[in-house]
């Protein structure tokens, strides 16, 4: 019998971690270096051009990103959005079609 009231106790302490919040995440200053940002309008000249990883990795470097991924026609993609990914879509022959951040 005492173990029921014990057990209900650790459940609710268990339900009420559940609701505790998080810590907010840090923002950057205004004026400070603005790492993790992307600008896909820095690689448009890229479109029309075959993806090569060679190619992708100096896409990257151009519009300060932190990474960088082709997407091809038929891929499965994540749809989170992050601010510091290029994303560059093709056709079927590897053609650069668009480039876009997130």
């Amino acid at each position: 019998m005492r173990a029921i009231p014990l057990i209900a106790a650790m459940w609710c302490g268990s339900v009420l971690l559940g609701c505790q919040s998080s810590s907010p995440e840090r923002t950057q200053a205004p004026g400070s270096a603005t790492a993790n940002r992307c600008t896909a309008s820095a690689v448009d000249k890229l479109i029309g051009q075959k993806a090569t990883p060679a190619l992708l990795d100096q896409a990257r470097q151009e519009s300060g990103a932190s990474i960088a991924r082709i997407l091809r026609p038929g891929d499965v993609v994540t749809l989170e959005y992050n601010a510091g990914r290029l994303n560059l879509t093709t056709d079927d022959a590897s053609v650069i079609q668009q480039a876009y951040c997130g």
